[in-house]
């Protein structure tokens, strides 16, 4: 594939009228990569859900070239389940998905589900109810689970929708998954995706091994999750072994945290990407040079400094700069900003042109970010 680094990737299977037919375009899309910024989580100053501006993210992400959104997941705050948003939350994700999608544009919708097998599967039904395509099925909350207790869990919620396995850092409440736990996700039929994030070479190494170990390795779809390596990820031919000798796989898109912000500017690094693997060589150049300005964007976001404390208040800062969020207030009082974090959000953002270039084009979107949705969404 090859596309313009102003171009969002092309996108298989136009959608169509009925929800079976938008299901298969979501469905093409997540095989062959796209953008998935994690959703965050729009609160006002009394930590309360703020719908205008939680719909004006979405809009963003959308009309940024967005393929996908993640929604009920770390950047969202898993929080918002103690506090009975998540049903609402994704409920506004999916209304204005739907009206995104009713204007010709397929897009996947991934919730995010936690916990014991019970509410995993009933988080997963929700999501289904709503019109999601994934459930991203996160390790995270369950430290007397075995691998096999995992693997177990994953079968049921697939029962329910398809599963993107996911590879959390330890650092948020990830652990360690061996080798041999990613082949038997990838064995499982309704084991759609992967999302490795687990912030480590060697484990993403291995995840990649595993899942082509698998016979239906081919059918699972590599998504990276590791914000510090974006474009590493992206450009990496993965050269393993597969059930019948060598393969190569690469990861296709990302769903991502740091996409949450600068999202355009993700989906002209992904196009690239793409045009990269066909073997175009600017664009892969293009890529490789913005691999330390987005590390280091990535650094001040997610507060490495300060052991990721202020991770999603980072990500609310840049949005807050943009005007996309009133504040950056996170649903714990406690959790906000690091010491010096906000100042090198600014620096990192001022330097690097193809992040100012992002603000000019929310500022041109703001007004009707903001505004009143244009008709109600397509039943």
């Amino acid at each position: 594939m090859t596309a313009r680094p102003d171009e969002s990737p092309a996108r298989p299977g136009a959608a169509v009228d009925t929800e079976a037919g938008r299901r298969a375009a979501a469905a093409a899309l997540l095989r062959h990569g796209t953008v998935i910024p994690a959703h965050p989580l729009a609160l006002d100053a009394r930590r309360r859900l703020d719908e205008r501006r939680q719909r004006a993210l979405t809009r963003y992400y959308l009309d940024a070239g967005a393929g996908g959104l993640a929604v009920g997941v770390h950047t969202t705050q898993f929080a918002l389940r103690d506090h009975g948003l998540y049903r609402a939350v994704l409920s506004l994700a999916a209304e204005e998905s739907a009206r995104h999608t009713g204007r010709g544009a397929a897009v996947v919708r991934v919730a995010g589900v936690c916990g014991p097998v019970e509410q995993a599967v009933a988080e997963a039904e929700t999501a289904r109810s709503l019109g999601y395509d994934a459930v991203l099925v996160s390790p995270a909350g369950l430290p007397d689970a075995d691998e096999s207790a995992l693997l177990d869990r994953s079968a049921a919620v697939g029962e329910v929708l398809p599963v993107i396995g996911f590879y959390l850092q330890e650092a948020v409440g990830g652990r360690y998954l061996s080798r041999d736990y990613w082949r038997g996700l990838a064995d499982q039929e309704s084991t759609a995706a992967v999302k490795a994030a687990p912030f480590d070479r060697y484990r993403t190494l291995e995840l990649v091994q595993g899942v082509a170990a698998s016979e239906r390795g081919d059918a699972v779809a590599l998504y990276t999750g590791n914000d510090d390596a974006i474009v590493q990820d992206l450009l990496t031919p993965f050269t393993v072994d597969g059930p019948g000798g060598p393969v190569v796989r690469r990861f296709v898109g990302g769903l991502l945290g740091h996409w949450a912000v600068w999202t355009r500017s993700a989906v002209r690094l992904l196009a690239d990407a793409h045009a990269a693997a066909a073997g175009d060589t600017a664009a892969a150049g293009r890529a490789l040079a913005r691999l330390a300005g987005d590390t280091e964007a990535n650094a001040a976001v997610y507060d490495v400094r300060g052991g990721f404390a202020g991770v999603i208040a980072g990500v609310h800062e840049v949005l807050r700069l943009q005007g996309l969020l009133a504040g950056t207030w996170c649903l714990d009082p406690d959790e906000g900003l690091s010491p010096g974090q906000a100042a090198l959000i600014a620096d990192v953002r001022d330097r690097y042109p193809w992040l100012r270039e992002e603000d000019a084009f929310v500022a041109s979107g703001l007004p009707r970010w903001l505004g009143a949705p244009d008709g109600p969404a397509p039943s």
